[in-house]
C-alpha cells in the first residue's frame, strides 16, 4: 500500500508485521511515526529499537522478540537496517522470523528498510517479509503529481491554495518531498487557516532574510553562541515569526537529544545518525554537538522550548526574543 492508505488499515487494526521501504525518507519516517501512534494509541506501550550496524548480533532480534515485557504489556520492535543488507546470517534469521510472528499480537514488529531494487525484493528474506507482513511503499509521488501532493498537505493544515500557487511550490522544490513538507509548514507559521494566494505563497517561499532560520540552525550546532546573538537580533529586527524561528531551534534540539539518547543507550553514532536521518554536512556539526551536550542539558532546553511556546500561544507572559537567546545559551555550553 501507498503511506495515504495507511491510516484505513491501522483503523482496522494491527498487523502484526510492517515492512516499510522506498526512496523518499519523509514519507519512511511519517509512515513509521504514524505505525508507533496506532500502537501505542491500542495499548502498545513498550518499545525496542534495533538498528541493524557492522557487527550486529541477529540473536538479539529473537530474543528481544521472545522476551516478555516486565509489566505483561504489548511490545514494538523497531528494526531498522539502513543498508537493507542483513547478510545471510540476518537473510535466514529474517525469514525464521517471519514464519513465527507472534499469533496473539503481544509482539507487533516494524521493519525499516531504503528503497528496494528489483535484485532485493527477489530476495528469499524480502519475499518472507512482505508474505507475512503489510507492506508499505514509500517513493516520492512523479513531478505531475506533486502540486496535489501539496495540496493535500496544506489541506492537513486547514490551508487551500489555487492551482498556480500549487504549481508554484512544486516548481520551486524541483521534487524534493522535505524541502515541500518544510515550505508547507513554513505557510502554516506565517498565515491562518483558509485560503492562499499566489503571492502570499511567493513571498513565503522566495523570501530569504539576511539573517535567516538557516544560519541560526548551524550556529546552534556549532555552538557559537555570540553567533547565535547576532542572528537572533537581526531576525527580530526583520520581523521574523516568532513560531518559525522557535520550530527551527526546538526541532533541531529534539534531533539531538534523540540522538544522544540512543548513543548513550549503547548505539553507535553512525547507526544513531542514519536512525536520525542526518546525512551530508549535518553528520559532522551534529557529532560536534554531541560531544559538548548531556543528556540532561537536552531535556531542559527541550522544557524551556515548551514554555516558549506557551508564550508565543500568549498562555505565558515573558519577552521571547530573550528567551530565544536564553535558550541558545543553553546549548551553546562548552
Amino acid at each position: 500500500m501507498s503511506p495515504d492508505q495507511l491510516g484505513a488499515q491501522l483503523s482496522r487494526g494491527l498487523s502484526p508485521l510492517y515492512v516499510l521501504h522506498g526512496d523518499e525518507p519523509l514519507l519512511v519516517i511519517e509512515a513509521a511515526d504514524t505505525i508507533r501512534a496506532a500502537a501505542r494509541s491500542l495499548g502498545v506501550l513498550e518499545r525496542e529499537v534495533l538498528v541493524v550496524t557492522t557487527g550486529f548480533k541477529w540473536r538479539e532480534l529473537e530474543l528481544t522478540a521472545g522476551n516478555l515485557s516486565l509489566f505483561g504489556d504489548r511490545k514494538l520492535v523497531d528494526l531498522r537496517i539502513p543498508t537493507g543488507k542483513p547478510g545471510r546470517e540476518g537473510g535466514e534469521v529474517l525469514q525464521r522470523y517471519a514464519k513465527n510472528l507472534d499469533p496473539s499480537g503481544g509482539t507487533i514488529t516494524l521493519v525499516t528498510l531504503p528503497q528496494l531494487d528489483w535484485a532485493a525484493k527477489k530476495s528469499a528474506w524480502v519475499v518472507a517479509l512482505l508474505e507475512a507482513g503489510t507492506e508499505v511503499e514509500c517513493n516520492a509521488p512523479p513531478l505531475a503529481e506533486l502540486p496535489r501532493w501539496i495540496a493535500g498537505r496544506l489541506a492537513r493544515q486547514g490551508q487551500r491554495a489555487p492551482q498556480d500557487a500549487l504549481q508554484f511550490i512544486a516548481e520551486h522544490v524541483e521534487g524534493n518531498l522535505l524541502a515541500a513538507h518544510q515550505e508547507i509548514q513554513k505557510l502554516g507559521l506565517l498565515h491562518g487557516e483558509g485560503e492562499l494566494g499566489l503571492e502570499q505563497v511567493q513571498d513565503a517561499v522566495l523570501r530569504v532574510a539576511r539573517y535567516d532560520t538557516e544560519k541560526l540552525r548551524t550556529a546552534l550546532l556549532d555552538g557559537d553562541a555570540a553567533r547565535c546573538a547576532r542572528l537572533l537580533e537581526g531576525l527580530k529586527g526583520e520581523g521574523a515569526a516568532t513560531p518559525l524561528v522557535l520550530w527551527t531551534m526546538a526541532n533541531e534540539i529534539r534531533t539531538l537529544a534523540r540522538l544522544r539518547n540512543a548513543v548513550d543507550g549503547g548505539a553507535a553514532p553512525d547507526a544513531a545518525l542514519k536512525a536520525e536521518r542526518v546525512f551530508g554536512p549535518r553528520q559532522a556539526q551534529c557529532r560536534r554537538a554531541l560531544q559538548r551536550l548531556r543528556g540532561a542539558t537536552l531535556r531542559s532546553a527541550l522544557m524551556h522550548a515548551a514554555r516558549i511556546d506557551r508564550m508565543v500561544k500568549g498562555l505565558v507572559q515573558g519577552d521571547v526574543w530573550d528567551e530565544f537567546l536564553q535558550l541558545a545559551l543553553r546549548v551553546s555550553v562548552r
